[in-house]
């Protein structure tokens, strides 16, 4: 047989190899969920309470109300007088149905105020809402990962919990995926997720894989921007980032699901904010882990393009999502002995569970719950606890000082690693050997540290 026919078959080959890849993934690469058409409310609905800028006195607060835009606006009311705030509005059109949007942008709010307010829709007014802004010297929120609720979940319970157990928190943080797809019903669950939360404490998101329509190059529906709609007016081209100095805490939130070639546009953006940083802390939130728990492989133009900047400037914590677990990672010297910044988290609080890697960079794991963390930053330190978001335990403990560097008293709560293998699926399988492997090796050190 002569070399070109050797070149031959194995091209042929390898387009039979692809071609099969491409039967057996075309829609988990390119299919999207399909939207059933929708009919817009003439009330107001869907009210969201966000930041309105880099400001942490701002808010914007979006709605959504009929299918043409009408003349709208929000009665703002604190202790002393009543103020009308006029609200832009934009008709988004998706795949079966649309809607006008709205939203009202506040500045110039007052510390230690307590606000009320309504909005209103071509004479269709909302119920009062409230809210607060903290003049507490201290930064105190609840971060989440990947929300994601199936149709009629049991998000709204876990998030209501949270903040019943903490109700010092001033804000949510979420790691992007916080709607399960970008359809109507989709973005129906996650309003009734955040009901009572998202219309009193601000909402501050990035995005999602979830949160992205598939194709050959993904993209995001305008919706996404209405109403978080913060990224209206900080937008990076077409990438949705945000920053926010919030007392002595600077929040990076960035757009790591966007191809590499927009995520030097990002690396610029983040490099400047960074340089121009005089926060006291400074915390980057992004979907995608820069270490993932799936695959040392796994994200690894993120990495590149932005964790040199988060080491080099003095990134103290990264929230993160994307992987359905829980891990934790402190950056080490060497010999993984002595801890420091940056501490990398990965959380979720998603109906869905993944099989994840062990890792041994990583200080501590969870898999087989819901979980989400309270961030605590004051002058001298910043505190990250973690819980288990379906019983409110204690799961995990952090705090970095600027004095003594990192205290670690997560080492002293045991971890909880769950796993029901299905019936004949190998991989399960296989995951079920490992954690066993892994929970063998956790004891046989618990043994020598005791």
């Amino acid at each position: 047989m002569n070399i070109k026919r050797i070149v031959g078959w194995f091209c042929l080959l390898v387009l039979v190899a692809f071609g099969i890849l491409c039967y057996v993934r075309w829609e988990v690469w390119f299919g999207n969920v399909p939207e059933p058409p929708y009919i817009t409310s003439d009330s107001p609905q869907r009210i969201l309470l966000t930041f309105g800028d880099s400001d942490a006195t701002s808010r914007n607060v979006s709605w959504s109300c009929g299918e043409t835009v009408q003349t709208s606006f929000l009665e703002l009311a604190d202790e002393t007088d009543t103020l009308r705030v006029e609200a832009d509005g934009e008709v988004f059109e998706s795949r079966s149905g649309k809607a006008a949007y709205y939203v009202a942008r506040l500045r110039n709010l007052q510390a230690g105020c307590h606000y009320s307010y309504r909005v209103c829709t071509n004479g269709h007014y909302s119920s009062w809402h409230h809210f607060n802004l903290s003049d507490h010297r201290n930064t105190s929120f609840l971060y989440v990962g990947d929300v994601q609720d199936t149709i009629a979940g049991i998000a709204n319970q876990l998030l209501r919990g949270a903040f019943q157990h903490h109700p010092d928190a001033q804000f949510l943080v979420c790691g992007g995926d916080l709607t399960e797809r970008p359809v109507d019903a989709y973005w129906q669950e996650t309003f009734e997720g955040l009901d009572s939360i998202g219309q009193s404490v601000p909402v501050l998101t990035a995005t999602g894989n979830h949160d992205y329509l598939k194709g050959l190059v993904y993209s995001l529906e305008r919706r996404f921007s209405l109403i978080h709609s913060y990224y209206l007016d900080s937008m990076e081209g077409v990438n949705q980032v945000f920053t926010l100095r919030y007392k002595d805490v600077q929040f990076f939130v960035l757009d790591s699901n966007r191809e590499f070639f927009y995520l030097f546009t990002q690396r610029s953006w983040l490099k400047k904010q960074l340089e121009e940083s005089k926060a006291k802390w400074k915390v980057v939130v992004l979907h995608h882990p820069l270490y993932s728990i799936r695959g040392k492989n796994n994200n690894l133009i993120q990495r590149w393009m932005f964790d040199d900047l988060i080491r080099d400037y003095g990134v103290d914590l990264v929230l993160q999502g994307h992987e359905h677990a829980y891990a934790r990672m402190t950056n080490h010297d060497d010999k993984l002995i002595i801890p420091s910044t940056p501490v990398y988290t990965v959380s979720h609080m998603s109906p869905k569970n993944y099989r994840i890697e062990f890792d041994e960079k990583f200080d501590k794991f969870g898999s087989g719950s819901r979980y989400y963390q309270k961030v605590v930053a004051d002058d001298k330190r910043l505190t990250l606890t973690s819980y288990d978001a379906m019983t409110h335990a204690l799961y995990d403990s952090l705090v970095i000082s600027k004095q003594e560097g990192i205290l670690d008293y997560g080492k002293q709560i045991p971890e909880v690693i769950e796993f029901t293998p299905v019936p004949a699926n190998k991989k399960d399988a296989k995951f079920a050997e490992r954690i066993e492997k892994y929970k063998n090796k956790r004891k046989y050190y618990e043994r020598i540290d005791y």
